[in-house]
């Protein structure tokens, strides 16, 4: 059942995680997922709240137009503004949310007082004048990952963000705050892996990553991330947000990245690799394989991490099954756990709804109708953080900058087919 914004019991779980500053963990319940015909239908059917917040969208491509639409499911955001240099998509903008007011100049979102909170959804090279301008204003700022497309522009947001100590800076690692993510991130923690002994992760997905425009300037600005002097790469634009679960879950941030980067589907005159492989390697000892595809659909995206007692893998919008091994000592409460058959192996589900979906007769591979997206979770977490806060987010500027600083240094290793050793110091803004 869906939580009321006016349960007692809500307020009350709210109040204790403002006090003990990690408002990031929410009930896996939430609003089933409607499309509907426009997102300002579907955002004038949820009744609000008495307190909003006035949000301002900066960025009305693909990634602002999903924001646009989370949004709208969630009543205490009120998306009066959206900022965009191409009229196409201040047009579209007018169809999709009439409410909100058009711009061309983010400066005039900015320098609107009504304008509480500035989402930036720009390519990552644009990230950082837009994130230091909206600080300056006295704005709250959710910025999508990663933050910026080199370290010194990465340093100067996250530097910016730490003096503005008011002010809610919050970077778009979205699996920070998704509770799924967040469950299974406690049975790895706790142990129940036994010994880590490594890991591995990919994403793949049949498409080029190359968009056409009648205009050739706008072309150009399109296809940003095949422009290898200003993008991170399928590590940084794609991969980035699999490896931050990685840094989190394990507790220590990579020392070296051994990179392999080609083009092996896609060549179209690009210099940005659409194929790539990179072996991570912690202060611990660990390694970590991952791989990502713009040739291949199949197996989708997953990580894995594999233990000495069991191997737990996350999948989809965070499903998560443990394989145990067969001299693994009991944990008791598996004995109950839903059992889902993989090939030649069972894995339990790590799910905090598996008996609802059984009673339901749901495929445990289908998304469920009562779990949103983990960016609905981010940015539920980031509307609360104005309501209840500020507090640091979860994905908050110092873990989105040591996340670019990855991100960038293995798109290094990977353009150039080496490897790459980051220093310890780079991850500090001391």
């Amino acid at each position: 059942m869906k939580r009321k914004d006016n349960d007692p019991s809500t307020l009350s779980r709210r109040n204790f995680l403002k006090r003990s500053t990690m408002a990031s963990v929410f009930g896996l319940s939430g609003a089933v997922e409607i499309i509907p015909e426009s997102i300002s239908k579907q955002a004038e059917a949820r009744p609000r709240p008495q307190a909003t917040v006035n949000c301002a969208i900066i960025g009305f491509g693909a990634r602002g137009r999903e924001l646009a639409s989370t949004l709208a499911r969630l009543p205490e955001a009120n998306l009066m503004a959206v900022c965009d240099n191409y009229d196409v998509m201040l047009r579209r903008s007018k169809r999709d949310v009439p409410q909100a007011s058009t711009h061309s100049d983010y400066q005039e979102v900015l320098s609107n007082p009504d304008v509480q909170a500035v989402l930036i959804a720009t390519p990552t090279h644009l990230h950082r004048d837009i994130a230091l301008a909206a600080l300056e204003a006295g704005k709250n700022v959710y910025c999508e990952a990663p933050m910026a497309s080199t370290i010194e522009d990465a340093r100067t947001m996250a530097l910016a963000a730490r003096d503005a100590e008011n002010q809610i800076f919050q970077v778009g690692q979205v699996y920070r705050s998704n509770p799924q993510h967040r469950s299974v991130f406690q049975f790895i923690r706790s142990g129940a892996i036994g010994k880590p002994a490594m890991g591995r992760g990919q994403w793949h997905a049949k498409q080029s990553w190359r968009r056409t425009s009648p205009n050739r300037d706008r072309e150009r600005s399109l296809n940003w991330r095949l422009d290898h002097t200003v993008s991170t790469g399928l590590i940084g634009e794609v991969g980035l947000h699999q490896l931050d679960v990685s840094f989190w879950v394990l507790g220590e941030l990579p020392k070296a990245v051994n990179g392999f980067g080609q083009i092996r589907a896609w060549d179209d005159g690009r210099q940005v690799p659409d194929t790539i492989q990179a072996i991570i390697e912690f202060p611990s000892g660990l390694h970590m394989m991952y791989d990502a595809t713009l040739a291949s659909s199949f197996d989708d995206a997953y990580e894995i991490y594999f233990g000495s007692d069991s191997t737990i893998i996350f999948r989809d919008r965070g499903k998560a099954w443990m394989f145990k091994e067969v001299d693994a000592p009991l944990l008791g409460w598996e004995v109950y756990a839903r059992k889902d058959k993989f090939y030649k192996e069972s894995g339990i589900a790590l799910l905090a709804n598996a008996t609802q979906l059984d009673a339901q007769n749901m495929d445990p591979t289908e998304d469920d109708p009562n779990v949103e997206s983990p960016l609905w979770y981010a940015l539920k977490e980031f509307m609360d953080n104005h309501a209840f806060g500020p507090y640091p987010p979860a994905a908050n500027y110092e873990r989105g900058y040591q996340a670019a600083v990855f991100a960038i240094k293995a798109n290094e290793a990977i353009t150039q087919n080496t490897r790459v050793e980051i220093d310890e110091a780079l991850y500090s803004l001391d």
